[in-house]
């Protein structure tokens, strides 16, 4: 059998498939977690949660309503999105001007309830999710078998993060967007309603949370821990590809996901602690991240 580097090429090509799709779900979820700082200032701790959110919305859905994969794919971001835009809207709003450490708490103890409610209601252990008839098997390349719901993950999450660019550069929404980020004040003085786009843009950072929470749910088993095991680590690509930068987010977690799957192929052990080690290295080299901006 042909090897890479003394490494079998099917265990490479595997490993290597595996970050791919680790950094497809890195990326959309740094993505919503840089949307939200980039405008709000917030911290948002609940992301994690969210995802958990996602998940199990699909698998209630399925279960109790007999809703599959494709419906609950639109549906559940949707509602997913408004849970956010009622936190923001309840609670967040009045954090607005405070030291950002309020508001990481708040998140955190939003992220604590929700995770906390729904370990009461299906327990500790995974739930599982079935595979949309249409994506089960698999593809044999010769070199490598490609499962077909994976290469389905990694498609999704690169049209969701293209999209999400596209609304932000190129729409007139974005241009709001852009301009409340950077001047709230004057943004509000020309008639725009900024207390509205921070709104929508928080329910939208919530709601990319959950499209990879449905994407997630037929690979992982669904459970109350399934956001807490990820949130840290895309914080660390947030910082990685710079607080804030949408571009940087996503190459960020795409390459990042790359690195991981490629540490335990070679040095196993280090697979864990290899993404806040270059989180480290880039601090040293560059605080503000690979493609953030520092402030003067």
């Amino acid at each position: 059998m042909p090897e890479i580097f003394g490494i079998p090429l099917q265990a490479f090509t595997g490993q290597l498939m595996l970050g791919i799709v680790n950094g497809s779900f890195y990326a959309v979820l740094a993505l919503g977690l840089a949307v939200i700082f980039g405008l709000l200032k917030i911290v948002n701790f609940a992301h994690g949660a969210f995802f958990m959110v996602g998940a199990f919305g699909a698998l209630m859905l399925e279960r109790y309503l007999g809703i599959g994969y494709w419906p609950a794919l639109l549906i559940i971001p949707v509602l997913t999105g408004c849970i956010g835009i009622l936190v923001e809207i309840t609670l967040l709003r009045r954090l607005y001007g405070l030291d950002p450490i309020y508001g990481l708490l708040l998140t955190f103890g939003v992220a604590l309830l929700l995770e906390g409610s729904f370990r009461v209601g299906f327990g500790s252990s995974g739930q599982p999710y079935s595979t949309p008839p249409i994506l089960r098997g698999s593809t044999d390349l010769s070199f490598m078998v490609l499962p077909n719901y994976r290469m389905w993950v990694v498609a999704a999450s690169l049209i969701a993060c293209l999209a999400t660019w596209l609304v932000i550069e190129k729409t007139k929404l974005g241009s709001y967007l852009r301009a409340a980020t950077e001047r709230p004040d004057l943004t509000q003085a020309f008639g725009i309603k900024v207390p509205l786009i921070i709104t929508l843009t928080y329910g939208a950072g919530v709601a990319l949370a959950a499209v990879a929470g449905v994407l997630a749910a037929p690979i992982l088993h669904v459970s109350s821990s399934m956001g807490s095991n990820l949130v840290i680590i895309v914080f660390a690509i947030v910082v990685i590809g710079g607080l804030g930068s949408i571009f940087g987010s996503v190459v960020a977690g795409l390459a990042l996901g790359l690195i991981e799957g490629l540490t335990k192929v070679y040095y196993s052990e280090a697979s864990a602690t290899v993404i806040f080690l270059c989180m480290a290295l880039v601090l040293l080299l560059r605080p503000a991240g690979l493609f953030g901006r520092e402030e003067r």
